[in-house]
């Protein structure tokens, strides 16, 4: 057999594998989708695995359910606002770290990239309780000042992949901003960061999808009575009687995907060339 048959064959079991293994993860979010428009007996019985028909199709009435009875709005809002500002947080201060460690040779930034990097190593459940009391005694407990936290964590990976991009980047780009007059806040958001934008998206996109689904840190940081994220909100939804109605419940977790699914269709190809970009030389 020669070696373009070769490789055909192998290419097209690849494709197949690929394939399979491609809809074993999308099943689940399409079982989520046709279970969201039936009625609530259909969910619980041996029909959930069935399309809606004409008894069991309820339209969009569980996404209305949904939305008015989980206070759904607001907890949307709370989720969005943390993920924007730990994001841009985390981009922002990640992306100036690592140009000072690659920029500044020494052994302070040396020690700054390996403890960033040994950040990523550390399992959260070691520190959690730690970071609890923490944050109730800085007053980090609220929507709008976890992003600090957020960015405590996701330093590590933001550090890492801008840090192997930065190191491939020539430096003489930046000495002749520095020659044409630049200082070095200029050099940095005129030269640098247009420059680390394929790294920005990549790692906007993958610090997105952790925020906005994480539930166990905002669960143990926020006031679960006043502050509810989307995965908080859905984890404690109860309809009337204190019951779980899995059909609004089925419609919100629907409502909770959507959008960061969408995000990463409308960036992929970034991820890749930045994930690439910044661990090539890393």
């Amino acid at each position: 057999m020669s070696a373009s048959k070769m490789t055909r064959r192998i290419n097209a079991v690849l494709s197949v594998l690929l394939g399979l293994l491609c809809i074993a993860y999308v099943y689940p979010i399409f079982l989520i989708l046709i279970n969201s428009l039936k009625t609530e007996r259909a969910i619980t019985t041996a029909t959930v695995f069935q399309l809606p028909t004409a008894e069991t199709f309820v339209k969009f009435q569980n996404y209305i359910t949904g939305i008015t009875s989980m206070n759904f709005l607001q907890s949307f809002w709370y989720s969005l606002f943390i993920s924007v500002s730990s994001v841009f947080l985390i981009l922002l201060c990640c992306s100036m770290c690592a140009w000072f460690i690659t920029r500044v040779k020494g052994k302070l930034s040396s020690a700054m990239y390996y403890l960033c990097v040994f950040s990523m190593v550390v399992p959260f459940q070691m520190v959690m309780f730690t970071l609890a009391k923490t944050a109730d005694t800085l007053k980090l407990n609220n929507p709008y000042n976890i992003c600090i936290i957020y960015l405590g964590f996701g330093a590590g990976l933001a550090v890492f992949m801008f840090t192997g991009f930065m190191k491939s980047m020539p430096v003489e780009i930046e000495e002749a901003a520095m020659i044409d007059g630049c200082n070095p806040l200029q050099i940095f958001f005129k030269v640098v960061c247009p420059i680390l934008k394929p790294t920005m998206i990549s790692t906007a996109i993958l610090e997105v999808m952790w925020v906005w689904n994480d539930y166990l840190l905002p669960t143990l940081v926020l006031d679960i009575k006043s502050y509810r994220t989307i995965p908080m909100a859905i984890q404690y939804f109860r309809g009337s009687y204190g019951k779980v109605e899995m059909g609004p419940m089925m419609a919100c977790i629907m409502l909770t995907v959507l959008p960061v699914v969408a995000l990463y269709l409308v960036c992929q190809k970034y991820i890749i060339e930045g994930v690439v970009a910044g661990a090539v030389k890393g």
